[in-house]
């Protein structure tokens, strides 16, 4: 049996991804910040000390990280730091140290976002974060031992989010279809690859 963590693994997507993830086998622990598995992915110290403790592990998922919204003008430095130390380097903090409890042949899955290659406008706090991941898992892959990969998905806006937020959800796909390209991604060989849904 697989052991697979997700983290954000009660959001909209992470949640579709849990179930998705044990309907095929896995036995799947879902971290968040404040729920029986704690992780907080502004804090380098939290995240060493999560894998210190959690064991070998056959997969790691991330889909949380927060960024903001905004025109480049008007962005706080705590608004575009939010971007950076939580999107991005949380999720390069979750491979410095959950490395270290990946198996070998084991994966790991980073969340990007389709911004990073079709921006909207007021959104480029958010495209730098999701265009720089993919730059650190192609570096990434080149060092990566035993097997272990790593891969971005940049998932659109989910149908659920959309209908949340009062947009148009008729092009957009539902939670579940996105957890499908992360599953995909464990099943395949690819290595230092951004995923599109």
């Amino acid at each position: 049996m697989k052991i697979s963590i997700v983290i954000g693994g009660t959001g909209t997507i992470g949640s579709a991804i849990v179930k998705l993830l044990k309907a095929n086998g896995h036995q799947v622990r879902s971290i968040t910040r404040s729920g029986e598995h704690q992780m907080d992915m502004e804090n380098p110290e939290s995240i060493r000390q999560f894998f210190s403790e959690i064991g070998t592990l056959d997969t790691i998922i991330c889909t949380a990280g927060n960024a903001s919204f905004g025109p480049l003008s008007k962005l706080t430095d705590e608004q575009i730091n939010l971007g950076l130390t939580s999107k991005l380097l949380g999720q390069v903090n979750l491979c410095r140290f959950g490395l270290k409890a990946l198996k070998p042949n084991g994966t790991i899955n980073l969340t990007g976002g389709i911004l990073a290659h079709h921006p909207w406008p007021e959104t480029s706090n958010i495209a730098m974060a999701n265009a720089g991941l993919e730059g650190f898992a192609k570096a990434l892959a080149l060092e990566l031992p035993e097997g272990q990969r790593i891969m971005v998905i940049h998932p659109p806006l989910v149908k659920e989010t959309a209908k949340v937020m009062g947009m148009d959800e008729s092009q957009s796909p539902s939670a579940i279809e996105v957890a499908h390209t992360y599953l995909k991604g464990l099943k395949g060989n690819k290595n230092g690859d951004i995923l599109f849904v």
